[in-house]
Parts: structure tokens; C-alpha cells; sequence
């Protein structure tokens, strides 16, 4: 069983987060506020890519529109692809960053040294293939990681790392990864903008919460959104009483298992209902079962603690994220609804970057990368269920146990306002 202790180290800036609300993003101490280099590892850098809504906002403001941005800098940058509107060799001339042909090259500069401070790695976009069973998109994330290590181990040092969305398509890399980065000691984040988003109302569950049921919803596509529903799932049940302790089963279901899974108690109608109000889709029990069609697909989850949880994926019924939870002698469900903003400046990866700024500059994961390689393994597991019709899928190796940190989310007051 792998157990984590999240601990952190008590300074005066963890004494002001402690005293600030879940809504308030703690700012760095003055003598930190420089902009410190990293280097961006990514698949390619177009409009709207996750390099671009990432990276563009290191380069061109939080508003993409020049003006202030986070306290890092790009030092150098490897694209592994360059597609047809690739806009990372126009951004190069105008910032005077270099464009290294290896990830080697762009950590050290073509030194023999590492020349940044963090690395970011950022394997989603680009033309990849899919594994021929599951379909899963095979971007480069493994290959990323063992160059960017295998460069901190040639220098004989280490400095931050992040990995934007989950680990790797396969739960092999992905524990991979986990494990080289503890071995080696770097800080190591990654993950998904849900977490950190909007939130309404603008509420954290309560650490130490007994929860009796857990129900989140997603649209878009099984693999590339199903990550993202599952890790806000994630975000809301880790602060359940005693942390997170693991995963013993994963299913994905359709079609008649679905209802099935409704009478082996893994979601309720009023649940599902609550959190698709919340969102803005406010159906009575009748048009959500006739609405609820072959398109819809659930993943099922066991937890070690014997919390079951649903994620339900209805495009077409969902059109946001949400997760809803049921505490134990309270009436009325815990909702929340994961607002995105649609756009640029896509305001939920200002507050990625936000927790990757404090990595850079603290040395300190923002929130434990667990939360991660957990739901990386959920996700890996489900699509091979989905693959043999919905067979539930015994997950030992998931017996991953953390304790959730109380990194604050975007909201302010409820609202939607972007930083200036």
C-alpha cells in the first residue's frame, strides 16, 4: 500500500495560506517576487493548446494581452511537433527565447548544466497515434519525463516539474513517472484546471467530512474529459474523513448497467439531478430517464473505505462539470458546479498557473501530485473496462493513500473575475 504524509514546511508564507479563505490566493513574499526561468517542454504551440493557454500566459500576461503575468519566465522551449498554424517560432523572435531540437538542449541551454529553475511539460494537442484496443491518445508524456530526468541526472540536480493533465495514457508510465520523481526527490506536479477553477457556490468541502455518496458529471470525450470529471470527483472526495485511501474497483458502464449501478447504490436520481440543477439543467426524474440513452456512459468506483462513487458522462445532458456529495446527518447535498470560462483568456489555467508559479518558487507542490497518479489509474482501468463491456476491473494496485492540501480554488465572492 502506498501511503504519502502531504507535508509542508512551516514558514511565515504557510502561516499567511493558513490564515487566508479557500478564496484568496496567497502571494509570494517580496524577496521571491522574480521572475524565475523555467523551460517549456511541449507536443506543439497553436492557438488554444494547452501550450499556448499555459505558456502564453508566462510570455504574454495572464490576460494574453501583454501586461502583468506570473513571476516566471521562458528560458527556452522544445516543440516536438510543428504543426500548420504553429505559433512558437513567431513568440521565439518576439520574447528572444531559443527553440532547442532536444529537451536536453532546452533545460540546459546547450550547456552542460540545468539552466532553469522548473520545468513544464505539456504532451496534449498534437498528431499522435491511439492504442488500438482502448483508443487512447498516446501523447508523449513517459517520453517528456525520462528526458527531462535523465537530463537533471546527467547534471547531478533537480528543480520542479509539471505535467499538465494525467500522468500518461497507461497506468505503467504513469506510476513510472510517480515513482522516478520520488526517487529522485524533485517536486512534481500535475493534473487537471478543474481543481482549481470556479466553484458554485464558492464552498470547499470541509476536511473531514463523512460522505455517504458521491455523484459527478462530464461531458466531451470518454478519455480527454472523462479525466477531467474524474479528477474533480477526486478534488471533493479526498477531503472526506481520514483522506484518501485508495480505489479497489473501477467499472465503465452503459445501457442497462447503468440502472443496474443505480440499484447497487453507486448513484441516485436526486444526486444526479442536484448536480445537473446546479449546472443549469434543471430536469424532473421522467426527462432525465428518457434523456438518459445508450450515449451514456458511467465510470463506477469502489473506494478502500467503501464509499462508492459514480461520474457520469452525458454529453448531450451535461454540457459543465459537477460534482455533488451527500454528508452524512445533513438534509441537503454538498454541490458544486466546476464553472470553466470559455475564450481566451481561458481564465481556469490562470489559476493552474498560479499553483505552478508557487511550486517554481517555493520548491513545494501546491497540492500532492496523488491526486494524479490516483485518478490516472482510475481513468487507465475504466477504458479497459469500457473494452471488455463493462467488466469490473479488481484495482489493487490503486491503494494509494494521501491527505488533501487546501490549495484555494479561483473564487472570489462567488463571481468570475479575472486577475488584471
Amino acid at each position: 500500500m502506498l501511503e504519502i504524509s502531504h507535508k509542508r514546511k512551516i514558514n511565515r508564507r504557510t502561516v499567511l495560506q493558513g490564515m487566508s479563505t479557500l478564496t484568496a490566493f496567497p502571494l509570494l513574499a517580496a524577496d521571491e517576487r522574480k521572475l524565475l526561468p523555467i523551460a517549456a517542454i511541449v507536443t506543439e504551440y497553436r492557438n488554444n493548446s494547452h501550450a499556448d493557454v499555459i505558456i502564453g500566459k508566462i510570455l504574454e500576461g495572464w490576460q494574453q494581452k501583454g501586461g502583468p503575468g506570473p513571476e516566471l519566465k521562458v528560458a527556452a522551449m522544445y516543440t516536438d511537433q510543428v504543426p500548420d498554424g504553429d505559433m512558437s517560432r513567431e513568440l521565439s523572435k518576439k520574447h528572444g527565447f531559443p527553440i532547442f531540437n532536444t529537451i536536453e538542449d532546452a533545460i540546459t541551454l546547450g550547456t552542460n548544466d540545468v539552466q532553469v529553475a522548473a520545468v513544464l511539460s505539456i504532451g496534449e494537442h498534437g498528431s499522435y497515434p491511439r492504442t488500438p484496443d482502448t483508443k487512447q491518445h498516446m501523447y508523449p508524456r513517459r517520453r517528456f519525463f525520462d528526458a527531462i530526468t535523465a537530463t537533471l541526472r546527467k547534471a547531478d540536480k533537480t528543480v520542479p516539474v509539471f505535467n499538465d493533465k494525467h500522468l500518461a495514457y497507461n497506468w505503467k508510465d504513469a506510476r513510472h513517472m510517480y515513482d522516478t520523481a520520488r526517487a529522485m526527490k524533485i517536486p512534481f506536479m500535475a493534473g487537471s484546471s478543474l481543481p482549481v477553477t470556479w466553484r458554485l457556490p464558492a464552498k470547499a468541502l470541509p476536511v473531514g467530512s463523512e460522505i455517504e455518496a458521491a455523484v459527478g458529471i462530464g461531458y466531451g470525450g470518454l478519455e480527454s474529459y472523462g479525466f477531467h470529471a474524474l479528477e474533480a470527483l477526486q478534488s471533493v472526495v479526498e477531503r472526506r474523513k481520514g483522506g484518501e485511501s485508495g480505489v479497489t474497483s473501477v467499472q465503465l458502464v452503459k445501457g442497462e448497467a447503468v440502472w443496474q449501478a443505480q440499484r447497487d447504490g453507486f448513484w441516485t436520481m436526486e444526486l444526479l439531478r442536484a448536480v445537473l440543477k446546479q449546472t443549469g439543467k434543471d430536469l424532473s426524474e421522467a426527462e432525465l430517464k428518457e434523456r438518459l440513452t445508450e450515449r451514456a456512459q458511467f465510470f463506477l468506483l469502489e473506494y478502500s473505505d467503501g464509499l462508492k462513487a459514480a461520474v457520469a458522462m452525458i454529453s448531450g445532458i451535461a454540457t459543465q462539470f459537477g460534482t455533488v456529495v451527500q454528508v452524512r446527518n445533513q438534509a441537503r447535498p454538498f454541490v458544486n458546479w466546476f464553472w470553466l470560462q470559455n475564450g481566451k483568456p481561458y481564465g481556469h489555467f490562470i489559476h493552474l498557473l498560479r499553483a505552478i508559479e508557487h511550486m517554481v518558487h517555493t520548491g513545494e507542490p501546491a497540492y500532492p501530485v496523488e491526486r494524479t497518479l490516483l485518478t490516472t489509474g482510475i481513468l487507465d482501468r475504466a477504458m479497459h473496462s469500457g473494452l471488455l463491456q463493462g467488466k469490473k476491473m479488481d484495482t489493487p494496485e490503486l491503494a494509494i493513500e494521501y491527505q488533501p492540501a487546501n490549495w484555494p480554488f479561483a473564487n472570489r465572492n462567488g463571481k468570475f473575475p479575472l486577475p488584471q
